[in-house]
């Protein structure tokens, strides 16, 4: 079974090098996976594509360390040429994430293969009637936001004129409702959000600096996953 069959987007952390305040990516990894997290993406604008390599290296390694390789995916955000490349030094890596001005997923299905995972970012201002029209069968999920303003991404749910759209956990709801894919949904997601958003429906959320920028990100991490899994353990016990 492929990882994309089993695909389990709902505690996606976000790490590169310039999020972890100095410390490095793969004990933050380490720590999320630890405290039950389900998906890592690779994501650097200053990081060359060498040093990304590198970094799909560490984590790939951390993933198997931890037991995870066919339960926890690893991504590379927009860089199909690292992905391609890892794979070719023999590097485990799941897939990409994409936005819509970035290399299409047709592409990247076509590159990386039908048991890769491949997940599209759609632009906030025309979101709701993308998910409604886009063929989807090259796409595995969605990402979504922001939740809130978030300085890890400044360009986050820019509109067409410039303007940060940020999304309400009411439209979230009808987001998850309407897209015929999961959806993971993250911008400057706090603990206190976690459990509205697990609300909505949604498959999952993402985060970067709750977990990279805390002081103990392992503390952290669980405490998210725990807000997230508490209501789903309540439902399934009734």
């Amino acid at each position: 079974m492929s990882i994309r069959e089993t695909l389990d987007i709902s505690a996606y952390l976000v790490v590169g090098p310039e999020n972890t305040k100095g410390r490095p990516v793969a004990k933050i990894i380490k720590d999320a996976l630890e405290a039950g997290f389900t998906c890592v993406q690779i994501r650097s604008k200053i990081a060359s594509a060498r040093e990304l390599i590198e970094l799909v290296r560490q984590a790939s390694e951390v993933i198997a360390q931890a037991g995870k390789e066919d339960k926890v995916a690893l991504l590379v955000d927009d860089r199909l040429d690292v992905v391609l490349a890892a794979r070719k030094q023999g590097i485990k890596v799941d897939g990409i994430h994409v936005g819509q001005s970035d290399i299409p997923v047709e592409v990247c299905r076509e590159y990386l293969g039908e048991e890769s995972v491949v997940g599209l970012s759609a632009r906030t201002h025309e979101l709701f009637e993308y998910i409604k029209t886009v063929e989807v069968s090259p796409i595995d999920y969605f990402g979504a936001g922001p939740l809130h303003e978030t300085e890890t991404k400044p360009d986050c749910g820019l509109d067409e004129n410039g303007k940060i759209i940020t999304r309400s956990f009411v439209e979230i709801a009808e987001l998850a409702r309407l897209s015929p894919l999961p959806v993971v949904v993250g911008g400057g997601i706090k603990l206190a959000d976690i459990p509205k958003l697990e609300e909505t429906g949604i498959g999952g959320f993402f985060v970067v600096s709750a977990v990279c920028g805390a002081a103990s990100p392992k503390l952290e991490a669980a405490k998210l996953v725990e807000a997230w899994n508490c209501p789903r353990l309540a439902r399934a016990a009734e």
